[in-house]
């Protein structure tokens, strides 16, 4: 997303001139490229991952720094998305991906998706809550979309690698919890993954800036299946992101029993299939579908209505996965019981 920050232009760093001008010169010895560590508190294996990466394609298309299609005309940043809500309101600390001095920060923006409030509600500050930085030698980092109320840090501030700034929220341009991680350098847009390297075409080399502690932790992933479960009607993805099927049962009165899944990075020819099956071992439910379209978000739900002779007692099954080129990239099995 093309979240500038309109305050960073004319916020004036508030620190003592004489750290200011310590942390300048350190920092531009040999003007060294910085070294960032992750900046959320999460695990990218399963309590987060990466929704989008900084967009490479010089035209209209997107491609990632992987050659993919995880990205947005235009992105310039990396999205750390949460699995749902819930995750949010919990609350998962944005921190400093490294040493540096708090530019400007805006908080007070209300956590909400923009489908619901509309574009216009937040014309001006796309970025929502946010937090900036400066590394010295021409390097910043912003960190956009925090939760309202949770910024810790003032203008001026220095801080560390590791330092909590604010929450993953869900202000300003955004329909789901995440933070968009930006770098800067001159105020020109650097790919982490791709560092000052000359990258367009897929063979061309990177030369990311993660350390290589962060950088073991974020392999690509193509796909990710961020949530799956049960329900007993017809199911919606904003219901599965409010966590309003996390604790459903099956009793004898459910008028279904549907299986859904949230993920993230579906192509155009991608393969998903859907056993679901009784407690006697019938098979309730086999669906398989071919996507027509690529989608960075996409939900899925599929079931069967309630029996006329009823719901058995005992353990219902979904075996649920997703197909590329014959290779499952997401699987997931599920069981609900209808006790006796």
């Amino acid at each position: 997303m093309k979240n500038a920050l309109s305050i960073f232009a004319v916020a004036a760093l508030l620190c003592s001139p004489a750290y200011a001008q310590g942390f300048a010169q350190e920092a531009m010895q040999e003007n060294a490229a910085p070294r960032f560590e992750l900046p959320v508190a999460c695990d990218p294996s399963h309590e987060c991952s990466i929704q989008k990466y900084v967009d490479h394609d010089p035209g209209p298309d997107r491609m990632d720094y992987a050659c993919g299609r995880l990205s947005k005309d235009g992105d310039t940043g990396t999205d750390f998305r949460l699995r749902d809500y819930p995750a949010m309101e919990r609350g998962v600390a944005v921190i400093a991906a490294a040493d540096g001095v708090v530019r400007a920060v805006r908080d007070g923006m209300e956590d909400v998706s923009v489908r619901e409030i509309g574009g216009s509600a937040i014309e001006g500050r796309e970025a929502g809550n946010a937090v900036g930085l400066v590394h010295g030698g021409g390097w910043e980092t912003q960190y956009s979309h925090l939760k309202k109320g949770s910024v810790r840090v003032k203008a001026g501030d220095a801080v560390q690698a590791g330092d909590v700034l604010g929450e993953i929220g869900l202000s300003g341009n955004t329909e789901f919890p995440h933070v968009e991680f930006t770098v800067r350098r001159d105020g020109g847009a650097v790919d982490p993954f791709v560092g000052l390297a000359e990258f367009a075409r897929c063979e061309d080399a990177r030369a990311p800036l993660w350390s290589d502690a962060a950088l073991e932790k974020l392999p690509y992933r193509p796909v990710v299946l961020l949530s799956s479960g049960f329900t007993s009607g017809s199911a919606s993805a904003s219901a599965a992101r409010k966590g309003e099927y996390a604790n459903f049962s099956l009793n004898t009165k459910a008028p279904a029993l549907v299986f859904w899944a949230d993920l993230s990075g579906t192509l155009q020819g991608d393969r998903e299939q859907l056993t679901m099956t009784a407690p006697d071992g019938r098979v309730l439910v086999e669906a398989d579908r071919v996507l027509d379209e690529n989608n960075i978000s996409w939900f899925m739900f599929a079931g069967v209505k309630r029996p006329g002779g009823g719901w058995l007692s005992g353990d219902y099954r979904a075996h649920y996965s997703l197909m590329r080129d014959g290779a499952v990239l997401a699987e997931k099995r599920e069981v609900v019981r209808l006790p006796e």
